[in-house]
């Protein structure tokens, strides 16, 4: 059947079929979401301490202890609080 159109009208689109999408993986997205941030985090503190001791912060040994801990303590924090998101939210899913 033709269905009559006026001058000022499109003619009706045909879509093709939706089509579902591919799944995301979350899993290696947020991974690599992780690493990007704390690379910037390591590289940003890493600077930060180099231009301290360029101008002559440091004194003495023992503010070296605190440079591993300042530099991986909070991705190691992050990446161990993302394992606990995700076991929690694994109790979310049905058997």
């Amino acid at each position: 059947m033709v269905v009559p159109m006026a001058l000022h009208e499109f003619p009706p689109r045909r879509f093709a079929p939706v089509v579902n999408p591919s799944p995301l993986n979350w899993r290696r997205g947020l991974f690599r979401t992780w690493l990007l941030i704390s690379a910037a985090w390591i590289m940003s503190w890493t600077i930060y301490l180099i231009m301290y001791e360029l101008k002559g912060g440091y004194e003495g040994n023992t503010d070296y202890f605190a440079i591993p801990i300042l530099l991986l303590a909070p991705p190691a924090a992050l990446w161990l609080f993302g394992l606990a998101t995700g076991w929690a939210f694994q109790g979310f899913r049905v058997e």
